[in-house]
This record gives structure tokens, sequence and C-alpha cells, in this order.
């Protein structure tokens, strides 16, 4: 059977001129839209349950389809299509991954969560420990895996406005980058968690759309024929078979095959440690629904993780690597690329149209998740730091919504800066990573906090700054930061050491070890009786908030 031809190796930024006003108009309008949205909700931001958790008044459904809204980020639908479009396989994995990770989830840390806490992560870690000091650890750990997270959406957001304004400059894409940061700022401070919910709700239906759409375009130039579709990606792609078996990417050496062991693990264990994602469980009135809207959530998201499979593979046999990579090294702009040849290749009406909806889609994906990781970070400083540390428990409510607002100016200025950096970077890497921190750092405090009776507060602090330090140390010196002169953060230098692109392999084991070995050195005795009102709270949602 012939397969349709891809497009000539051009850039998207070399789309015709008269298009763009239409495109940037088309933008504007989903812009002005989800802003909209945000400025009425932030009207019914009263209090502080309001603006940590929506007022507890969201359903199992609309709770579902925000959580989806918040974990289908710029990873999910540039970072997997591209990663898909370059590595065939390999890329898919990725889907793999974040799929699985929401059993993790949904078995050991939703119901209990939600049980346990009131508005942040904090408040569970904290409940039978030392208050000041695992409220400043627990608030350390959210605002640098919501940095890290950040850093990939505002990479995703520069590479994708670039795209549509035809920027190539790199001072054009660092402003693009520090915009976005604007608009993530607003969005949280006038909105809280009622605006940021709305959003993501209206962001998962407009991406589960869009992706739907070019899921049956692409199979419809394949007459619904996928083994036709693989093949022609692999004959694109240049790499023959080998570019649907596994390998392209993580089999080429030893390294790379623990590299992939590194990455499965972040990935899988990774979600339940999210500070962003482990917050949506308290905007449900009750632990039942808590548990309903992560089935909701695995739904969705399973649903758009299978589209992810036409999406890179159509990339591959449509456009083409070679075009993807000219426009963007690392895969980024494979989905855009995608969406305007299915509309009718550059310089058509219909190509501008579907490359202007979807990039649309992808921005509101993206500035959904930003504000969903700035609530989650400015959150757990307000109400962890301020109020319980600082302030040790004397804030009244309008003084921590006050320092939330400071904490999101002060975290978005820090992604601005970081985010100009990582702005050539796959952005499903780098959310790998953040993936890992949060496996290494959180998630071993949050099972022995529900779990382990024993535990105690010096076990809780080795294992949060432990797990931390580790996983962002060895990031650090790995290449994704230097090594690599095409896709690490600083170019033209090497200071690596670390040969894994993520850490979790090592940081994440790590974690857990040493939150055991804390436990068993230090002199303290567990408050019994304060685990056992966790356990029952946890388990029965007796006293729950």
């Amino acid at each position: 059977m012939s397969h349709p031809a891809p497009v000539p190796n051009s850039v998207l930024a070399a789309a015709s001129t008269e298009h763009r006003p239409l495109i940037i108009t088309l933008f504007a309008v989903f812009v002005a839209a989800t802003l909209g949205i945000t400025v009425w909700a932030g009207r019914q931001t009263r209090s502080a349950s309001d603006f940590y958790a929506g007022g507890r008044q969201f359903t199992a459904f609309q709770n579902g389809l925000a959580v989806s809204g918040d974990y289908m980020s710029a990873a999910s639908f540039l970072g997997i299509a591209g990663a898909i479009a370059l590595f065939g396989y390999d890329g898919f994995l990725y889907s793999i991954g974040f799929l699985v990770a929401w059993l993790v989830a949904l078995l050991l840390v939703a119901e209990p969560l939600r049980n346990s806490g009131r508005y942040t992560m904090g408040d569970v870690l904290a409940y039978r420990m030392r208050q000041r000091p695992v409220r400043t650890a627990a608030g350390t750990s959210t605002i640098v895996v919501s940095i890290f997270y950040l850093l990939a959406q505002m990479a995703g957001a520069g590479v994708l406005v670039s795209l549509l304004l035809g920027i190539t400059s790199d001072a054009g894409k660092i402003l693009i980058v520090a915009l976005v940061g604007l608009l993530m700022i607003v969005y949280v401070t006038i909105g809280g968690m009622k605006g940021t919910t709305w959003v993501q709700m209206v962001k998962a239906v407009l991406l589960i759309a869009g992706a739907l759409l070019m899921t049956f375009l692409v199979l419809l130039k394949f007459h619904f024929d996928i083994s036709d579709l693989l093949g022609a990606a692999a004959e694109q792609s240049g790499k023959g078979t080998a570019f649907l078996e596994p390998g392209l990417k993580y089999g080429a050496s030893g390294t790379s095959k623990l590299d992939f062991i590194s990455l499965g693990i972040a990935l899988v264990l990774g979600t339940a440690g999210l500070p962003h994602i482990l917050i949506r469980f308290y905007t449900v009135p009750t632990a039942k629904a808590a548990r309903k809207s992560v089935n909701w959530a695995i739904g969705i998201i399973g649903a758009f993780y299978l589209m992810t499979i036409a999406l890179g593979f159509g990339a591959a046999a449509l456009v083409g690597p070679a075009a993807i990579k000219a426009q963007n090294p690392a895969g980024n702009t494979a989905a855009p690329q995608l969406a305007e040849y299915l509309g009718g290749g550059v310089g058509t009406t219909g190509g501008a149209i579907l490359l202007a909806v979807i990039s649309a889609v992808a921005f509101a994906t993206i500035l959904a998740v930003v504000a969903g990781l700035t609530l989650a970070s400015s959150s757990s400083f307000a109400h962890d730091i301020y109020a319980n540390v600082i302030r040790k428990g004397k804030a009244t409510e309008q003084e921590e919504m006050r320092a939330a607002r400071w904490a999101t100016v002060l975290i978005g200025a820090v992604a601005i800066v970081l985010g100009a950096f990582a702005r050539d970077m796959n952005v499903a890497g780098l959310v790998a990573l953040a993936f890992a921190v949060a496996a290494s750092a959180n998630l071993p405090t949050i099972l022995y906090s529900l779990f382990w009776k024993r535990f105690t507060t010096t076990g809780a602090l080795w294992s949060i700054y432990g797990g931390l330090a580790s996983s962002v140390i060895l990031v650090l010196f790995s290449p994704v930061v230097s090594g690599n002169p095409k896709t690490s953060m600083f170019k033209g230098v090497d200071f690596h050491w670390f040969p894994l692109e993520n850490p979790g392999l090592i940081s994440i084991p790590l974690g857990f070890l040493l939150g055991w070995l804390g436990t068993v050195l230090s002199k303290e005795e567990p408050d019994r009786g304060k685990y056992a009102e966790l356990e029952v709270k946890s388990l029965t949602g007796t006293g729950a908030h």
C-alpha cells in the first residue's frame, strides 16, 4: 500500500505569514477563555479552604477530570509524541510508565491521604511527628519537586509559542517563557484551587477532544490499518524495523539499559509522591470520592495514552524525524507539526487552523498544570512553613493566603529563570526527573508515616532530605545538565560524572533506606497513640476535614 508522503524537510517557522494573524487570534481566544474562568472562580474564593482545596465541593467525576487535566501535561502531549516520533518503541515506554503509576497512587495513597490531611502533604507527615522540622522538610521538598516539574512546562510553552509566532531567536524564546510565568502567577493568585480546578477540567476535555480528532485523522490517512501506520513510521524513521523494537534509545549500551530501569522506577513510583497530584485528593468531600476520582482519572488518562501511539508514530510517518528535529532537537513540536500536516500542510488555511487549535489546547494544558504546581508549592510554603513553622500556628487565614500569593510570585520567578535554560530539552525527560525527585523524597516518608508504627521524626527528616539531596545532586552531575552538546541544559561545558539521565535507580532506594536507618538509629520513642489515631483516621475517615 502506498503511504502518504511526509512533509518536506522545512520548518514550521517558515509557514506562510498570511496565516499568522489567524493563528494568533485563535490562540488568544483560548487564553482569554481560561483567564475568564479563573477570574470567575476567583470571586468565589473567600476562605483558606476555598483557596487550598476548592471548598471540598467537587464531585468524584469533576475531580477525576481535573486530576487527569493536572497529570496530562506538556510532557504527555508534546514530550511523549516527540519521544515516540524520534525513538519509536522506546518513546512509548513513557506512556506505559505514566499510566501504570496511577495504580500505586490508587492502592496506597489516595484514600488514606484524603482522610489524614487537610491542605498539604505536610499535614499527613507531621501528624505524629515533631511539627516544625517535618513541616519545614515537607515544604522544602514540595517546592523543589514543583520547580523541577515547572521546568518541563516552561520548556514546552517556550517551544510552542515560538513555533506559532515564528520566533527563532533565543532572546524571543526566553521572553515567551517569562510571559508564561507571569500568566501562571495571575492564574494562581486570582483563582486559587477553584480557578485552577475549573481550568484543569476544561483543559482535559479540550485535550482529549484534540487528541481524538488527530488520532482519527492519522488513522484515516492509513485507512485505519495500524500495521500500515507502523510500517510507514519505521520506513520514514530511517531505522527500519529497529524503530518498532526495544533498544533504539535504551539498548545501545549497558548504561542506557540501566537508564531505562531508572526511568521506569521513577515513573511508576513518582506519581504517588507528586505534591500537585496529592493536593487534588483534598478537593473532594470524602475518601470514597477521592478513590472514585482516581478511577475516573485512570480511565481518562489511559484512553489518552493509547492515542499517543497514533500521535507519535503518525508524526514519524507523516512529518518525518528530520523535519521534527529541524524545528526542535528534542522533538517537542512533533504533535503541532502533525496537526499542521493533517489540516492540509504548511501554508494552507486548514493547516494553520488545526495548528492553532492544537497548539492552543497544548498551551491550555501547560497553563493548567503550571497553575496546579504553583498552587501546590505556594500552599505548602504558606501552610507548612509560614503558618506552622514561622508563625507557630498563630497566623490568621488571611495572613496565610497572603503568604501563599507572595510565594506564588517568588516561585514563578525561579521557574522563569530556570525554564529559560531548559528550553531545548525534551519535556517528557524533564518531567521524569521531577518524578524521580518526588519518589525519592516524598513517597518513602508518606508510606512509612501511614503504615509503619515505629517511624520517627529523625527517620522522616533523613528520608526527605536524603532522598531530595541525592536525587538533585545526581541530576546536577548527569548528562541532563552538562556534557551533551544538543540536549543538555548548559551547552559547551561538561562537568557530569553520573552516567544516567535519571537518578531514580540510586536515589529512590536510598530514600527508603535512609528513612529506615534514621528510625532505627534514633533514640526517640515514636508516639504510638498518635499512630493509632492516624491509622484509624486514614482507614475510616473518622475526624477527617
